[in-house]
């Protein structure tokens, strides 16, 4: 008897689900990252000199983060910040189908800075982040606590990922300078992180987002000043799961009377 056969849409948007949920957990004693290969232990013997890079391989994520910082250092407004992110080269997105990388859209001169986690195919196409149905939403609750005028909205990656998995960590850390770097020229007054991958990313942590959302840390990016941010559940998530809008409205209703106790000046 034949097995059935998989449907690839609905396991795919069940992953989908688990990812925007936060789950975090697995079968092994530590998670694996199966999208980068791990040479196998050398055995032991006599120390050996690591070879240099071949001409032509891929840069390290060392490197590739070493590149992106000296980039992101010679750009002194968000319009250059934008051209030295189309000319790195040093994120393996760029080479697996992306048509462009996409920066930003928004308020340059805002006081809110959100971080989503990379761009989707509507975005890839469009040139803008957060612009398909999950953007959408984001901006009609954006809208509701007048936000959205105020808003400086970008990703912690710049070119879709295959398949619109999350990216990975190496992915992130190559292009981690670009968000700092955005950051320090923004001064942003806050900062809300989208969906887990971006919180974790941004925040350096392991939590899982139910752990996170609605609590406030400290975001110190390299080179930059501080901020407070702020994580909440991503759009995405709440497409299917729309009883969680009240969980990701009154985050938002914190952020806002944060961010206005932090632009209004004492006294006023």
């Amino acid at each position: 008897m034949n097995a059935p056969s998989v449907d690839m849409a609905a396991a795919e948007a069940l992953f989908a689900f688990w990812r925007d949920a936060g789950v975090d957990a697995c079968f092994e004693d530590e998670p694996i990252d199966r999208t980068v290969f791990v040479a196998p232990v050398a055995a032991k013997g006599p120390a050996t000199v690591t070879p240099l890079r071949a001409p032509g391989a891929a840069p390290s994520v060392d490197e590739a983060a070493a590149e992106a910082r000296r980039l992101a250092a010679g750009a002194s407004t968000l319009d250059e910040l934008a051209e030295a992110i189309a000319a790195f080269e040093g994120c393996p997105l760029r080479a697996m189908g992306a048509r462009q990388a996409v920066f930003a859209r928004g308020n340059p001169q805002g006081a809110l800075m959100i971080i989503g986690e990379g761009p989707g195919a509507e975005e890839d196409v469009r040139g803008q982040p957060f612009v398909g149905q999950a953007g959408q939403l984001l901006d009609r609750i954006l809208t509701a606590a007048s936000l959205l005028d105020d808003a400086f909205i970008t990703n912690t990656v710049f070119w879709k990922t295959p398949g619109n998995r999350a990216p990975t960590p190496q992915e992130q850390a190559a292009c981690a300078p670009f968000v700092e770097r955005a950051a320090t020229l923004l001064k942003p007054k806050a900062v809300l992180l989208v969906g887990a991958s971006a919180a974790k990313a941004v925040l350096k942590t392991d939590d899982g987002i139910m752990r996170m959302r609605g609590q406030w840390r400290e975001w110190l990016p390299e080179g930059g000043i501080a901020a407070p941010a702020i994580a909440t559940l991503h759009p995405a998530f709440l497409l299917r799961q729309p009883q969680a809008k009240g969980l990701v409205w009154k985050d938002i209703l914190d952020l806002s009377v944060r961010l206005r106790s932090e632009v209004v000046e004492p006294g006023a």
